[in-house]
């Protein structure tokens, strides 16, 4: 081995070619055997360096480890929110293999100009019942949709899910449709907050930090493996692909589309900054607020 030579990509037959020429020779065999000894062998790459570190990093995960502990003793429901990786519709290769008689083809260029729209999958993960519920859509990612999945959320589960809760805590990253920094996003809360009728608190990842957001990886990596190899024409045959997403642990999953189409560009009302009911926390209010229903 040279000093300095942390990798190589030579097959073992190159490998045993390159020894001929400098002079003692060795077959594949016999430098699988030396390679394992000093334990080197091929591996991929892992994503695991972060981009960057925020200084008030550990001060939020430890606040966000309180609310969750603090909430749960109460009674309260407790999710965490995050969009999925976005699919193109149509004749595009997916990785991964599936059981076929026959080689499927799919377009050599993956044009989303080619296909029928964008899947956008939003999840929400009720921590408490390992339950998940990923809502489909085609139309834009924007803090409207995702105020109305959290909403369908509700409707459909969380309000039978916990029929004592008059607190929601909703756990997000912060970027995209669930940004801790546009007012928009805050006037959509608050409308939601008038829909549910309950104070709902938002507790943001801090930057850098959305791989360790827990439906990152406790749903969305099931999903992933539950769609591969599938190509997805239509919302209709990634549904239940999504919906058969499972674990040991006994995640569930249950998956709903939505047809409204959400417009961009929206600007919230030129007085919200003042009558809003969003309360900012006094510490990292950034990333930390509650938004209380009008009516009280």
């Amino acid at each position: 081995m040279r000093a300095g030579v942390r990798w190589t990509h030579l097959s073992l037959r190159e490998l045993s070619r390159r020894l001929v020429a400098l002079g003692p020779p060795a077959s594949r065999r016999t430098i699988r055997r030396l390679l394992r000894k000093r334990t080197l062998g091929r591996r991929t790459v892992r994503k695991k360096q972060t981009m960057g570190h925020h200084p008030a990093r550990n001060a939020q995960g430890e606040n966000i480890a309180r609310l969750r502990r603090e909430y749960e003793a109460a009674g309260a429901a407790v999710v965490a929110i995050a969009t999925h990786k976005k699919a193109w519709l149509g004749n595009f290769h997916r990785s991964g293999t599936t059981c076929t008689a026959e080689t499927v083809e799919t377009f050599d260029h993956d044009f989303g100009s080619a296909g029928q729209g964008k899947l956008m999958p939003h999840g929400i993960d009720d921590l408490g019942n390992h339950h998940a519920h990923i809502h489909l859509k085609t139309s834009h990612a924007t803090s409207a949709w995702c105020c109305d999945s959290v909403a369908l959320w509700w409707e459909h589960a969380g309000r039978a899910a916990h029929p004592r809760a008059t607190r929601l805590l909703v756990l997000s990253d912060g970027g995209g449709s669930n940004s801790a920094t546009p007012y928009l996003c805050k006037a959509d809360l608050q409308g939601l907050a008038n829909r549910l009728g309950r104070e709902r608190r938002v507790a943001h990842s801090p930057p850098y930090c959305s791989k360790h957001h827990p439906i990152e990886h406790q749903v969305f990596p099931p999903i992933t493996r539950a769609c591969q190899g599938v190509i997805v024409h239509t919302v209709d045959i990634a549904r239940p692909c999504i919906a058969r997403a499972k674990t040991t642990t006994g995640l569930r999953v249950t998956v709903r589309t939505r047809d409204q189409v959400y417009q961009t560009g929206r600007q919230y009302a030129a007085a919200f900054k003042h009558n809003m009911q969003i309360v900012f926390d006094d510490h990292l209010p950034k990333w930390n607020y509650r938004a209380m229903p009008e009516c009280t």
